[in-house]
């Protein structure tokens, strides 16, 4: 496929900072299961005023593309960042598959803010600052990128531990490393570890030229392309 050649092929290294997902109501380091469009994300946020734990996805020096965009970043409980006001483009509106909507903002350079929102009420939050931002929304998996576009699916996830077939012809070696905390070896199919993320109670997010790739701080795993 193009897009593996591509993503393997040249020299650079990606690395991002993880993905923190916050939600509205919802306990540190869980997650609050519901039906229907109203459900509630993965919680594995921090609250309060208290520091962030955060992930890390990494590609292979002698795999990595230029483009290739990995990681995901901290998301924010209890809504908007205080610098936003200032900074915030007007917010383009994308609808997801569980019908609830995503509101997109553009905070500055590579820098995006997404709200999923159902009803009125803000359920969760993602934020990209410098790499791509990742989330499972108990079973509705997003990828924001650096560039700002929004990828949602259902479904497809694997409970790790374990190795896994994933979108895109790779495979996955989920492995556990700690409690909330699991790291993912994307794997080619000459075998070798072609990227790599780990949560750190947090889920993280991966788009590798157009495979969109989640792995929860519950050990779950899902690819979309």
């Amino acid at each position: 496929m193009t897009t593996r050649r591509t993503f393997r092929s040249a020299g650079l290294v990606a690395v991002a900072a993880a993905a923190a997902l916050s939600l509205a109501a919802c306990q540190s380091g869980g997650k609050s299961a519901a039906s229907g469009p109203e459900r509630q994300a993965a919680a594995s946020g921090t609250t309060g005023g208290g520091s962030t734990p955060v992930g890390s996805s990494t590609i292979a020096a002698d795999k990595a593309a230029t483009g290739v965009r990995t990681g995901a970043d901290a998301a924010h409980r209890g809504g908007t960042p205080a610098t936003t006001a200032k900074t915030a483009s007007q917010a383009r509106t994308q609808t997801l598959p569980d019908g609830s909507t995503a509101e997109i903002r553009r905070l500055g350079d590579q820098h995006y803010l997404a709200r999923i929102v159902h009803g009125g009420s803000v359920l969760a939050t993602l934020e990209t600052n410098g790499a791509d931002a990742g989330l499972d929304a108990n079973d509705m998996f997003i990828v924001l990128t650096l560039g700002g576009q929004l990828h949602a699916w259902m479904g497809g996830g694997h409970q790790g531990p374990g190795t896994f077939e994933l979108a895109g012809g790779w495979k996955a070696k989920v492995t556990k490393t700690g409690e909330l905390r699991y790291r993912a070896q994307i794997l080619g199919n000459d075998g070798a570890v072609d990227a790599t993320l780990q949560t750190n109670q947090h889920d993280v997010g991966l788009d590798a030229n157009g495979v969109y790739i989640v792995l929860s701080a519950g050990g779950v795993i899902s690819a979309h392309e």
